[in-house]
């Protein structure tokens, strides 16, 4: 189990994005302590915030007031509403916010269930409850709730997931958000290129697909983007997800920064020209779609080809994981454009296509390895043991969402609150 601990100064805002889950019948009030109860059992915002106000109101200096807490069992673990309660008042008490009014909400929305605490970290007289070593006694006590009620211990999770490596979305086995998250957060970090369309052909490796959207908020026009769960066969299979979900590097501002960047650190770069000789070289050497993407794969390149309806070929692409970079075929040359594609594997013409230049030499020979085309994953065993700033080498499975137990729709709550707060600001 992995515990997550926020601090604000928001109460309203942590009570209303869970509470919020409540109305939409995606989340319950597990249960209340020291709270001020109502004749129903049920609550509102302002009566959950009620409870609090005469600690907020003795606080002396706590700028951030406000505890969110996540505890997040593995997936597989099955924990019944009792469990959790027992679990949250261990963890509460342990970590010495036991006679803190707090209330407990479970969240049914994912696939993983999961459980929200909010508190505040003053007590009745208004002074700050220590968080010495916090991070230190939440994993001991984690451990311990693991040990006694039998969880999956989040250490071998990690252990498992040590020999990750990116994977194709598979929309059957839920958690889809989480498997688009952990791709979506990091490619920007690794590979370059230079329109949406390129984005486009790398996310297809692991059956994602990101679609612009625009409309008009409040007089002004806004751009967004969705990303979108991919079957086997390249088509749509689930509902989409909001950019914002996944966090400021997913969003359409920041990739389109990072097209920028990437069209300065690609233009006149040796890559250019050595992957074309190689794609001319296979095209030359090959009659056939699936001998020329083998012949490419051996040397680890992608090539990503999208047909219209009639099967006709109107856009190509190639991914070429040597220098992690991406190209669409008419960048490359105009004698590599979709058309010419068309009309050599389509139509069997072989025009427009030259012949391999000086610089074959230098492209890494095929090896012996049966390497299959369509399967591009192990390009990314290098994201396995990537060394970070602090020394550290950190497992790809250490990045994943999941396993850090973060929340992406709170997030995007977070931004709303802090939009409409800046608003109001502006209103005065």
């Amino acid at each position: 189990m992995i515990a997550k601990i926020g601090r604000s100064g928001n109460l309203y805002g942590a009570l209303g994005y869970n509470q919020l889950k409540v109305e939409n019948e995606n989340g319950k009030i597990l249960f209340t302590n020291k709270l001020i109860e109502t004749a129903n059992g049920k609550y509102s915002v302002a009566q959950l915030a009620q409870s609090f106000a005469s600690y907020l109101i003795a606080n002396r200096n706590t700028e951030k007031h406000t505890l969110h807490i996540s505890l997040n069992p593995d997936p597989n673990d099955k924990v019944s509403d009792e469990k959790y309660r027992e679990m949250a008042e261990q963890y509460m008490r342990e970590m010495g916010y036991g006679e803190q009014p707090f209330v407990v909400f479970k969240h049914t929305d994912i696939d993983r269930s999961h459980i929200h605490i909010v508190s505040v970290c003053v007590d009745e007289n208004g002074k700050k409850i220590s968080d010495k070593f916090e991070k230190m006694r939440s994993m001991n006590v984690c451990r311990e709730l693991e040990r006694k009620h039998g969880l999956i211990p989040a250490t071998d999770k990690e252990h498992k997931q040590n020999g990750k490596v990116f994977s194709p979305v598979d929309y059957k086995a839920g958690n889809v958000k989480s498997q688009i998250a952990s791709v979506v957060r990091h490619l920007p970090n690794y590979y370059k290129f230079q329109t949406l369309g390129e984005y486009n052909a790398l996310l297809s490796l692991f059956n994602i697909t990101t679609e612009k959207v625009e409309g008009e908020l409040q007089g002004k026009m806004q751009k967004g983007l969705l990303y979108i769960p991919l079957n086997e066969k390249g088509e749509k299979a689930g509902h989409p997800f909001k950019a914002s979900l996944f966090g400021k590097s997913a969003g359409l501002p920041a990739l389109e920064l990072h097209f920028e960047k990437s069209k300065i650190a690609l233009k006149n770069n040796p890559v250019q020209k050595t992957l074309k000789s190689a794609v001319n070289i296979a095209l030359q050497s090959t009659n056939d779609e699936m001998s020329f993407k083998k012949k490419l794969v051996e040397q680890g390149i992608n090539v990503v080809v999208r047909r219209n309806d009639t099967g006709r070929i109107y856009g190509i692409t190639f991914i070429d994981h040597n220098s992690k970079t991406v190209w669409n075929g008419s960048r490359l040359g105009k004698e590599l454009s979709a058309n010419t594609f068309n009309d050599y594997w389509n139509n069997n013409i072989k025009s427009g296509i030259k012949e391999p230049v000086e610089l074959q030499s230098k492209i890494s020979r095929p090896n012996d390895a049966d390497l299959p085309a369509e399967e591009p994953h192990h390009f990314f065993d290098f994201l396995n043991a990537e060394k970070h700033e602090d020394g550290l080498i950190e497992a790809l499975g250490g990045l994943l969402p999941e396993a850090q137990g973060e929340d992406y729709e709170e997030q995007d709550f977070a931004n709303k609150m802090k939009k409409k707060r800046n608003r109001q600001r502006g209103q005065k």
